[in-house]
């Protein structure tokens, strides 16, 4: 078990999926993060070196994800409902937000805006 930023991940696992599983780093940030470090793309989570690992956790702890991100994403929408934009009000009566159609289908909109965006 390799632990990486308060989560522990096996030792046969990949690098990149282990990376993926935060919160913000989806598969480019990922790639670029694993080339900066120069680990290869189908590297293990348990082949890692320590000095490579902290580099690793360095790296993340710099970017903003997981909590941070969250947090920052559920800023943004309730700046937008006090200031009472339309894409504000669109998240308040949990409608599409970006111009979907809303004579069918808006179950997975309703769902989305419901949630506070994941938050």
């Amino acid at each position: 078990m390799v632990f990486i930023l308060g989560f522990n991940f096996p030792d046969p696992r990949l690098v990149k999926s282990a990376l993926q599983s935060f919160y913000g780093v989806g598969p480019l940030h990922t790639q670029r993060l694993m080339a900066k470090l120069y680990i290869h793309d189908t590297a293990r989570v348990g082949t890692l070196a320590d000095k490579q690992v902290l580099d690793l956790t360095a790296e993340l702890s710099s970017m903003t994800i997981e909590n941070d991100l969250r947090r920052k994403v559920q800023d943004n929408i309730k700046r937008l409902r006090d200031m009472g934009a339309y894409r504000g009000r669109r998240h308040a009566m949990q409608m599409p937000v970006r111009g979907q159609r809303t004579r069918t289908q808006t179950a997975t909109a309703g769902k989305l805006n419901r949630v506070e965006r994941f938050g």
